[in-house]
C-alpha cells in the first residue's frame, strides 16, 4: 500500500532520522514530579523529548512557548532550561477571551515554575523582552489562519517570530497535516494546515528550513476530518519542521 502523497513527501524531507537521542536534561524534565500525570500519560504519543531534542533545547536557553495552550510543553521547557534559562509562556488574549481556562492554565504553570514568564497580548501585539534561543509552537500555527484573524496576521506573526530570535535561533513548528491547500482554507474547517504552504510562508519571513522529523507522521490519517473528530482525535498525521534564523 502506497503512502498518501502528503506523508510520503514529508518523509522525504526528513533530516535527520526519526531516532533522536533525548539528553539528560530533557529526560529529567519529562520525569519532573510537578508535571500532571495526565501530561505524562500523553508522552508516548506526543514524543516531547524527541521533539525538543530535535530543536536543540538545552539548559540556560531563553525560549518561548508560542500559543502555550494547556502548558504541556511549557512545563517541560521550564525544567529543561533550568534556573539559568527562561521560558516565555505566550497565551493569546483572543484564546483567553474564547475560553477562560486558557488563562487559568497559564497562571498555574507560571506559578509552578519560577523561570516561566507569562504574557497574553493579542496575536497582533505579542513581543518578548529579550532575544531568544528558540521558539516552539505545537499544534497551533494553523490558528493564525482562522477566520477570526486578519488575512495578513500569519505572515506578520512569522516575521515577528523571526525578529524575536537571536541570529542562529530555532523555530520549531508542529501541526496537523492538511491536504494541498495553498489558500489556507483547511485551518478554519479542519484545524489543519498544508505543510508546504506553512513552510513557504515561514521561509518568506526570512527563516531557513533545516529539516523535518517524521516521528509524528501517520499515513493512516485521511486528512479530511477535523482534528477534533472522535475518529481521528489524538491520531492525526503531524509534521515537525525546524527552521533557523540565519547568523
Amino acid at each position: 500500500m502506497k503512502l498518501p502523497l502528503v506523508s510520503a513527501l514529508l518523509m522525504t524531507l526528513a533530516l535527520p532520522s526519526a531516532a533522536q537521542t533525548v539528553p539528560p536534561a530533557l529526560q529529567a524534565a519529562l520525569a519532573d514530579a510537578q508535571r500532571p500525570q495526565a501530561d505524562k500519560d500523553r508522552d508516548a504519543t506526543r514524543h516531547p523529548g524527541e521533539l525538543l531534542a530535535f530543536a536543540g533545547i538545552k539548559p540556560g536557553d531563553k525560549v518561548a512557548d508560542f500559543i502555550m495552550g494547556g502548558g504541556y510543553f511549557t512545563r517541560i521547557l521550564a525544567k529543561t532550561v533550568g534556573p539559568n534559562g527562561r521560558v516565555y509562556a505566550y497565551q493569546p488574549a483572543e484564546f483567553i477571551k474564547f475560553k477562560a481556562q486558557y488563562g487559568e492554565d497559564q497562571k498555574a504553570v507560571a506559578g509552578a515554575y519560577a523561570n516561566v514568564t507569562p504574557s497574553s497580548e493579542s496575536l497582533g501585539a505579542f513581543a518578548f523582552p529579550e532575544p531568544l534561543d528558540a521558539i516552539v509552537t505545537v499544534q497551533n500555527y494553523h490558528d493564525l489562519h482562522l477566520d477570526m484573524a486578519p488575512k495578513e496576521l500569519a505572515g506578520m506573526a512569522a516575521r515577528k517570530l523571526y525578529g524575536s530570535l537571536k541570529p542562529g535561533g530555532i523555530l520549531l513548528v508542529v501541526d496537523h497535516v492538511a491536504l494541498a491547500d495553498p489558500g489556507f482554507t483547511a485551518p478554519q474547517k479542519l484545524h489543519r494546515i498544508d505543510p508546504a504552504a506553512a513552510r513557504a510562508e515561514i521561509e518568506k519571513a526570512g527563516f531557513k528550513f533545516e529539516g523535518s522529523l517524521p516521528i509524528l507522521a501517520d499515513p493512516a490519517d485521511p486528512h479530511t476530518a477535523s482534528v477534533f473528530d472522535p475518529s481521528i482525535r489524538g491520531k492525526t498525521d503531524q509534521f515537525v519542521f525546524k527552521f533557523r534564523k540565519p547568523k
